[in-house]
């Protein structure tokens, strides 16, 4: 130790390092929740079997159409779980436990477990939205252009990322063993009020105009469009998703460094 600087300055940790601390934190968010079934398995398999019921036994009954609307609608609704549920709950029960402390008293980028959590909820994204477009072509007899399977693929892989955000704020906000059942009461009426489970043009005229409130209303427009439906210019719901994400991170961010 220098015997005239007792606390010599920590060194600085090279791009490498930092680069190798994101990477070693992503990898250990992914395996984590890969091998956890109580996870996983809720979130790939709701709306596959929800994907099987509607669209491949009942879809084509009602209109040949069904199962391609269905393949959209359903893809948004499989992203929102993601990031609502492996985000949301996931922090706030680190907080509360204390493991968001410990990670934050290690040799790591502030922004590495955060953004550890956002890629695990992308990949989980992208997973559901293969096996939907699997059971859409193989047995509800969707026929997608290559094109436009890759633009819903990335639409919807991407579109986990507003309820990251959510997920994240909903996690500053309520304790640990509470934020589940809020998370459901948020998650499946706002999947209801945006479309997902049946047209809005079904719906009541007060509640269709209610509709565009939600982030899941834009990424079901982006997603419709991709599969070939016309829901006008894509721009404003792109508009509203990256408004909405980056307001609602900069709201819980501030709160994560005043509570923790």
């Amino acid at each position: 130790m220098n015997m005239f600087n007792p606390h010599p300055a920590a060194t600085p940790m090279t791009g490498r390092r930092v680069l190798g601390a994101y990477a070693q934190e992503i990898r250990a968010e992914c395996l984590r929740y890969l091998r956890s079934p109580s996870f996983m398995l809720p979130s790939m398999l709701f709306p596959a079997v929800f994907y099987l019921m509607f669209a491949v036994v009942l879809g084509a009954r009602n209109s040949p159409d069904a199962p391609r609307y269905l393949l959209a609608a359903y893809a948004t609704f499989g992203v929102m779980g993601p990031g609502l549920f492996g985000f949301g709950v996931s922090l706030a029960m680190e907080r509360e436990n204390g493991l968001l402390t410990l990670k934050r008293a290690l040799p790591m980028p502030p922004a590495a477990y955060l953004i550890g959590k956002m890629m695990m909820a992308v990949l989980t994204a992208l997973i559901i939205v293969l096996l939907l477009l699997v059971l859409a072509t193989q047995m509800a007899g969707v026929s997608l252009a290559p094109l436009q399977a890759l633009h819903l693929t990335l639409v919807c892989t991407f579109g986990a990322l507003p309820f990251c955000a959510l997920g994240l704020l909903l996690g500053t906000l309520v304790k640990g063993h509470g934020v589940p059942a809020v998370v459901n009461l948020l998650y499946l009426p706002m999947a209801f009020l945006s479309g997902l489970w049946f047209p809005l043009s079904m719906m009541p005229s007060f509640l269709q105009q209610l509709a565009p409130v939600w982030p899941s209303y834009h990424l079901n427009a982006l997603a419709q469009a991709a599969v070939g439906f016309d829901t006008g210019s894509a721009w404003p719901h792109v508009l509203w998703l990256g408004v909405f994400t980056v307001i609602v991170c900069a709201i819980a961010a501030r709160r994560l460094r005043r509570h923790g």
